[in-house]
């Protein structure tokens, strides 16, 4: 199944195979890889150049190694991408604004997407998350409820990349988003409209309305980047 390899670096050429493996479809998430004996053998590399591939592959979230079972081909890559993104963020002077442009440009997309897409199953699936959404016990729980509603969005529109950039994008924005939440939630009018904001956009998504579902993702997205420029000129008035 592997190459043996005879050049410098071999560590690398060892990543390479397992990379290539992986985007061929030869090796697929959850797959459980040689032992590093069979690895050393197969490859024709020294077991500390099978190590070090090993563990730079763990490090991108390519491998899973599991104590006492071995190492697999993971499928959990979020953390892995959201750190040097994250830093090239912060090292380039980038603004919530700016995340919040591109979630504005990935989340319309992706409830179209959706609206395409659902099925019968998933309906159910969602209108649970938002019959959670109504009966969340503390905002803890909402904040929490309302991720998780913009994940099943993204998961129901099949593109797993999405998922990641949304998840990644969250990361980023989450006590900013959390902090957005507490300034709507300060006044009483607004206690529900993130509620009926959500329930809109995930009902034009069950009715497979995709124009009805981009309108109110808009407006939702519109919501929080309106409080969000609240938020930053409270914070610098009070620098």
């Amino acid at each position: 199944m592997f190459v043996q390899v005879k050049t410098k670096k071999v560590y690398q050429h060892v990543i390479e195979q397992i990379q290539n493996m992986v985007m061929t479809g030869v090796l697929k998430k959850g797959d459980k890889l040689p032992s590093e004996r069979d690895l050393v053998e197969q490859l024709g590399v020294s077991r500390a150049s099978i190590r070090e591939a090993i563990r730079a592959l763990e490090m991108i979230g390519l491998i899973e190694s599991r104590q006492g079972e071995g190492n697999f081909i993971g499928g959990d890559i979020n953390s892995s991408f959201f750190e040097p993104l994250s830093v090239m963020f912060m090292l380039n002077g980038g603004q919530p604004e700016d995340v919040l442009e591109l979630r504005r440009v990935i989340e319309v997309e992706a409830v179209a997407l959706a609206a395409d897409k659902i099925t019968a199953e998933q309906s159910v699936e969602l209108q649970e998350l938002m019959e959670e959404f109504r009966t969340a016990a503390d905002e803890m729980e909402r904040v929490h409820i309302d991720k998780a509603v913009h994940d099943k969005i993204a998961e129901i529109g099949g593109n797993y990349l999405i998922l990641i950039l949304l998840n990644t994008i969250s990361s980023l924005l989450e006590s900013f988003i959390r902090d957005a939440r507490g300034m709507i939630l300060r006044e009483e009018s607004n206690r529900d409209l993130l509620l009926v904001q959500h329930q809109e956009i995930c009902d034009g998504i069950i009715a497979k309305d995709s124009k009805r579902a981009i309108k109110a993702m808009k407006i939702h997205l519109e919501t929080i980047n309106t409080t969000m420029k609240k938020l930053h000129e409270s914070q610098a008035a009070e620098r």
